[in-house]
């Protein structure tokens, strides 16, 4: 019994461990592959190919007495769906990553819940109200994320060595040419980050009409596999890039799609049903950690102080933004246990106080 216990504990800990670490491994193969002359449209057509391949059979079988009903609407969002994350995330992620580094990509990666956030208020989808400090949190994790990118874009700094590194030539930007196509690798990765925000709130509003996660995703990478093929065949006229062989190309492929969309959907939702998605969030500087360490190790990249101070000031306005979050996933669990009416729910709401709440006068008994 206290073998299962500790276990249960632990489990979700190992899992998000386990899961990042995935993602580190397809950051530097990936980036290892397109610098080594791998298409990268084709790498979208065979990652997302592989990935429905996979989803799909459980998707069947999991959900296929539930799966709701296939609307025109529901379709529209399916194939807007495909085209943000599959089609423009993906191609403009390999993009930029192969332009700078996969150490830096998967840093400046973590900007993507304070982009979510902004595009959430803007969409009126996320409440802020500056009198309220989770709120004020939220807003100052945001400014501290963005400063941080700034930094990382605009300072470069000495090359931080270590242990490993130490006296070994480096795989960075040199010249002024290679500081312009850095920046545009890296103008790359932030509209690759946006993308994937709009996939957010899109996926979430659809979820909404069409709550099947299997069967979404599953259509998701399938529909983003033709439309990835469909770009892929209009810009690369020849054949030779879709013979990628037995060697890293394919298993970049295969990694990447079995890992990093069936493998990882699993296990996300696995510890989302019993931690909730900030549990989950939190987790995400760790692959940045995992993947400098990889990126540095393996590919020889280097890791310069500017990005290094960036990547940390990035860390500290996500944990601030997270905490927000946090407070404001814990007031409505709150809310729900206690069962509050929807009408003195929203009183309390407008005037912060119980002034204006409908009270049910309780007659006393006799005795």
């Amino acid at each position: 019994m206290a073998v299962d216990g500790m276990w249960r504990s632990l489990k979700p800990y190992l899992f998000m461990v386990f899961l990042q670490v995935g993602y580190s491994g397809m950051y530097v193969i990936s980036v290892a592959s397109l610098k080594g002359g791998m298409n990268h449209f084709v790498l979208v057509v065979y990652r997302n190919s592989i990935a429905a391949a996979v989803i799909a059979p459980f998707a069947l079988w999991f959900e296929g007495k539930t799966r709701p009903k296939m609307t025109l609407s529901v379709f529209l969002k399916i194939m807007a769906l495909a085209l943000l994350e599959p089609v423009l995330d993906q191609n403009f992620y390999y993009m930029g990553a192969k332009i700078t580094s996969a150490s830096f990509s998967s840093a400046l990666y973590n900007i993507l819940p304070a982009i979510t956030f902004v595009n959430a208020t803007i969409l009126r989808m996320e409440k802020i109200n500056m009198k309220k400090r989770r709120s004020q949190a939220k807003v100052v994790g945001t400014l501290v994320t963005v400063i941080g990118a700034v930094l990382m874009i605009l300072y470069k700094g000495p090359i931080v060595e270590f242990i490993w590194n130490k006296g070994r030539s480096h795989h960075g930007s040199g010249g002024g040419e290679n500081q312009s196509h850095w920046l545009v690798g890296t103008l790359m990765l932030l509209f690759s980050c946006f993308c994937w925000s709009a996939f957010f709130i899109l996926q979430s509003n659809t979820l909404k009409a069409y709550p099947a996660e299997l069967s979404l995703s599953t259509l998701i990478c399938l529909l983003g596999a033709g439309q990835s093929a469909a770009v892929a065949l209009a810009v690369e006229r020849s054949s030779k890039p879709w013979l990628i062989g037995f060697g890293t190309n394919l298993f970049t492929a295969v990694y990447s799609g079995i890992m990093c969309s069936g493998v990882a959907y699993y296990i996300q939702g696995i510890v989302m049903k019993e931690r909730g998605p900030v549990f989950v969030t939190a987790f995400n500087p760790l692959c940045m950690i995992i993947t400098a360490l990889m990126g540095s190790i393996i590919l020889a990249e280097e890791i310069t102080l500017g990005r290094l101070l960036g990547a940390l000031i990035i860390v500290i306005g996500l944990y601030f933004l997270i905490w927000g979050k946090s407070k404001d996933h814990l007031i409505n669990e709150n809310e729900a246990a206690i069962g509050l009416p929807k009408v003195a729910n929203d009183a309390m709401k407008s005037t912060n106080s119980l002034d204006d709440v409908p009270v049910v006068h309780v007659h006393p008994d006799k005795n």
